[in-house]
């Protein structure tokens, strides 16, 4: 065994996630080796460290965010990197296995189980197709992804199609409880840009639910497609006035967003807010130096239109 692998899989030791085969190896290591045993000591005193920190409960934007950037990551990674290993790299499979002989149990008990499954399937639902029948809403735990949104034309009446463990859907109003669950978690977590858009689409017929508006400011925040921050920001603008949340949300988006169609419309959605201290900070600055020249002069013609203050 050669350091390199200690130090890779110390912290595994120290936090008991070594398979009992590894663990034994290292330890037998350890008692000759005096640079492997120093770095074992960092690494306690380290995890020590830490241990004595209060724990933190992230927050539901950060959680939905991080899942929404983890699905879209996975959705535009290199694929078959697994396999390219295997079938390349034989040797190193076969490291992770000889020192995890349980893993090498449960890949054959799974592989086993799994070929069984699949003939029981096969025989008992040939010729058979997925049906779309009303489901109650599960957990959002439970829900993989939202697969289509679709409203009948001229009709209040909305279908989605969301996956668990397989394709299910659910029918009925916006005004259906279920329905903005879904809807609601679509615009949060969905890796499709598509299905985001269509949720926030419907959403912006329900602006004035408490949930609804903060799905639609969550949107303008961290939607990674421009035209679901530009639909959500739009649904929004009548907020602008009567609500201090929304009106910080737009102005960071004048600030921070990295489209110019969003900054834009964000500006003209503060135009009947203008007078208001932080908006009018906000123009300041960037009638001074903001780097898109369109913004610069239109913020410089609302400061323009402003009665000055003594």
């Amino acid at each position: 065994m050669k350091c390199e692998w200690v130090k890779e899989n110390v912290l595994l030791y120290v936090y008991n996630e070594l398979p009992d085969d590894a663990r034994y190896e290292l330890e037998q290591h350890l008692a000759r080796c005096a640079d492997c045993t120093a770095e074992l000591k960092t690494t306690r005193k380290f995890h020590t460290m830490l241990s004595e920190l209060p724990v933190e409960e992230p927050s539901p934007n950060l959680v939905a965010a991080s899942r929404m950037r983890l699905q879209e990551g996975l959705e535009t990674a290199e694929q078959g990197r697994f396999w390219h290993r295997l079938i390349f790299d034989p040797a190193a499979w076969l490291r992770q296995v000889r020192f995890a002989p349980a893993l090498a149990a449960a890949i054959f008990i799974v592989g086993f189980a799994g070929g069984i499954a699949t003939t029981y399937k096969v025989v008992s639902d040939r010729g058979a197709s997925i049906a779309s029948v009303p489901v109650s809403t599960p957990a959002e735990s439970s829900i993989t992804g939202i697969q289509s949104i679709s409203q009948d034309p001229g009709s209040n009446h909305i279908s989605i199609k969301y996956n668990t463990v397989s394709t299910q859907e659910a029918q009925g109003s916006l005004n259906d409880q279920r329905i903005q669950q879904l809807l609601l978690f679509a615009a949060r977590n969905n890796y499709n840009s598509g299905v985001r858009m269509d949720s926030v689409d419907l959403l912006t017929q329900e602006p004035n639910n408490t949930h609804v508006r903060e799905a639609l400011m969550y949107a303008l925040r961290y939607d990674s497609n421009p035209g679901v921050r530009l639909k959500a920001l739009d649904s929004l603008g009548p907020f602008v006035k009567s609500d201090p949340r929304v009106r910080d949300v737009v102005l960071e988006a004048l600030i921070q967003d990295s489209n110019p169609g969003v900054r834009t419309d964000a500006l003209r959605l503060l135009d009947p807010v203008r007078a208001d201290s932080s908006v009018r900070t906000v123009l300041q600055e960037l009638a001074r130096s903001d780097q898109n020249q369109y913004i610069r002069s239109q913020a410089r013609i609302m400061l323009s239109q402003l009665p000055e203050f003594d």
